[in-house]
């Protein structure tokens, strides 16, 4: 969920029943290993492959803003991700502004390894999220060469640039370039890891820059969407963006409306789903966070390390665990 998406939501455009889950608190050890399975990750036309050449759709969480819901960017709450929830990939949603990675670099970098390590560790990807709204190029490109200098010989890295461009940060004279020189840093020392690039207008306009793409073999673009409030319309851009060749790979989106409250639509979400699946588009559910809100997963005052019982799960957390868990 983001800063902006606040002021401009008014302006913005059956296997469940049948299974039977363990009780949540009885988590069952880790050994999906869907890295050990898929490998690295590669763009192939409009779809995201393993290493075998068949579409592979990743389903999971993003975690919160970092400097504000850092207790959960650790090993163990990824850990019980993985293995009752059963993700396939986490997302972590470093803060650059607002006292994130630019006041607090050190902070806020070691929250960010302390979750590529946990995934790493349970053998699922990392979507590492410069969490921002305007753009940093030069930090953004030091960062991302760093973390690719550390991780990059892994498969399970997926880099996420640049995770909601505004409104008036036009593709061709701001975006474009500022994913150039990003992409540049990484692929220095990293040429083989996916890139997800973020698009215009909170990661919604997907298919100008599938009109104008960018020059990198191995890379997707952003897709983000709130039930409640992104419907057919966006949909429908992201099979526009596909019918042009691009990969997508929703890395947020929500239950609700954009601004994180107001109703959570069960049935839009399904649609959604079904969509994602059909299309194997990658999708990641906004939040594991505490926030009093209807978009995060938890009630207040849940723990930092996992182990949520039914009672520490909002009504979006309830529906985005069973959807996983069914998905498993």
């Amino acid at each position: 969920m983001t800063l902006g998406r606040r002021m401009v939501v008014a302006g913005m455009a059956g296997l469940a029943g049948s299974l039977a889950f363990p009780r949540i608190g009885e988590a069952t050890p880790v050994s999906r290993g869907v890295v050990a399975r898929h490998g690295r990750l590669q763009v192939r036309g409009n779809h995201i492959v393993g290493e075998h050449g068949r579409p592979v759709t990743l389903r999971g969480m993003s975690l919160f803003w970092s400097q504000w819901q850092g207790q959960y960017y650790n090993a163990d709450a990824v850990r019980w991700l993985c293995s009752d929830w059963k993700i396939d990939v986490v997302r972590a949603a470093m803060a650059v502004d607002s006292g994130g990675y630019l006041a607090n670099p050190a902070a806020e970098l070691a929250k960010v390894e302390a979750v590529i390590d946990a995934a790493v560790a349970n053998d699922i990807y990392v979507i590492i999220d410069w969490h921002a709204h305007q753009p940093y190029p030069e930090q953004a490109a030091a960062f991302f060469a760093r973390i690719a200098g550390k991780y990059g010989a892994l498969p399970n890295l997926i880099y996420e640039p640049y995770n909601e461009p505004l409104v008036e940060h036009g593709w061709a004279d701001v975006l474009k370039p500022y994913h150039a020189a990003v992409l540049t840093a990484i692929r220095r020392v990293d040429q083989r890891n996916l890139v997800v690039a973020g698009t215009r207008s909170w990661s919604q306009d997907v298919d100008e820059a599938a009109a104008d793409p960018l020059a990198d073999p191995n890379l997707a673009y952003t897709l983000h969407f709130y039930a409640a409030t992104h419907k057919q319309a966006l949909r429908d851009k992201a099979a526009a963006a596909m019918a042009k060749g691009a990969a997508l790979f929703v890395t947020e989106y929500g239950t609700t409306r954009a601004d994180g409250d107001g109703v959570i639509d069960a049935t839009e979400t399904g649609v959604w789903w079904d969509f994602l699946e059909q299309h194997h588009i990658g999708y990641v559910n906004w939040s594991v966070a505490d926030k009093a809100e209807l978009s995060a997963a938890l009630k207040p005052g849940a723990g930092p390390r996992g182990k949520w019982g039914e009672a520490m799960l909002t009504s979006s957390g309830k529906l985005v665990r069973k959807r996983l868990r069914t998905m498993a």
